[in-house]
């Protein structure tokens, strides 16, 4: 039972860690475009607004300096942050090292599959597409948003659905100037 209580604790703490530092690092000093954390705020939540919440550094390689890569440096070095808390559980600690991988996996599936984020994490997505994009702190889990009441919700709101359909029109839109372009180089090719 002890166990159990030490997962639960971990879990709601990773979710907390993930909440605090979202809200006060990655907003807080990201949105100073020199600070190593301004990859969150001026490349990630930028694609996002111009692709419908999906992230097109999470469809490169892992390795090279973006906001994919400095995420994971993140997480890592908040493993190493967290370490010594090992030493008192190494239970609790455990399960924030695996809540750190479980929440690249769902961030990054979000960003991957707008569809799959607004059904599976549509909290995260009303972090990025609302207007206000200073609220619903947690990722993985909305834990924190209602405990501290941080929680907004936008999807499936009327608003939601006059956003979408805007910013869909103007995707199309974009790939059409794309695909006419293309052809007007083939035509020129030819």
């Amino acid at each position: 039972m002890w166990v159990v209580a030490q997962v639960l604790l971990g879990m709601a703490a990773a979710n907390g860690v993930e909440w605090f530092v979202h809200k006060y690092v990655l907003h807080g000093l990201g949105r100073t475009k020199s600070s190593f954390w301004a990859f969150h705020w001026h490349e990630h939540h930028k694609e996002c607004r111009q692709h419908d919440h999906v992230d097109p550094h999470y469809q490169r390689s892992l390795f090279g300096w973006h906001s994919q890569f400095k995420e994971v440096l993140a997480l890592a070095g908040g493993g190493a942050l967290l370490s010594p808390i090992a030493m008192f559980s190494p239970v609790i600690y455990a399960t924030m090292m695996v809540w750190g991988v479980f929440y690249y996996a769902v961030h990054k599936r979000a960003h991957l599959d707008a569809d799959w984020a607004r059904r599976w994490v549509p909290w995260h997505y009303d972090h990025h597409m609302a207007l206000n994009q200073d609220a619903n702190w947690g990722v993985t889990v909305p834990l924190w948003d209602y405990v501290l009441g941080t929680r907004e919700v936008y999807f499936g709101t009327e608003k939601e659905k006059t956003d979408r359909a805007r910013r869909q029109a103007r995707l199309a839109a974009k790939a059409d100037q794309q695909a006419d372009a293309a052809q007007g180089t083939v035509g020129e090719v030819a």
